[in-house]
């Protein structure tokens, strides 16, 4: 129900890197377009799934536990590309880390990325 990481601070044109579920980062990508939605409805997010589900593919199960959501973003990608997989110390639940000098898990002196994104929890 809260805004979370990455929401409004994607932007087209960042540098993302893709990590699996408790897995390795293993590909980059380029954010081709960002739409945010805040104030959320049930309503809203019925239509939500009418328009964009065939990209996502949730479930029912999916779409159920996302009717009480009052912020989303949808990120469409360009250039992904696979990488050789970097395993990092990532120990926490967040889905987005946005990198900095301080948090850059050893990824941006490689690359010079702005975010990284982990597909699943």
């Amino acid at each position: 129900m809260t805004k979370r990481h990455g929401f409004g601070q994607v932007l087209p044109g960042d540098r993302l890197f893709l990590k699996l579920s408790s897995g390795p980062v293993c590909a980059t990508a380029t954010v081709a377009a960002v739409k945010n939605f805040q104030n959320l409805t049930p309503e809203q997010i019925l239509e939500l799934k009418q328009r964009y589900n065939q990209h996502i593919g949730g479930d029912e199960q999916y779409w159920r536990s996302k009717m009480d959501c009052r912020f989303g973003f949808l990120v469409w990608l360009k250039d992904v590309q696979p990488i050789e997989p970097v395993r990092i110390n990532k120990k926490d639940w967040r889905a987005w880390v946005v990198l900095s000098e301080k948090e850059d898990f050893g990824l941006l002196k490689a690359e010079g990325a702005v975010n990284v994104a982990e597909k699943g929890g």
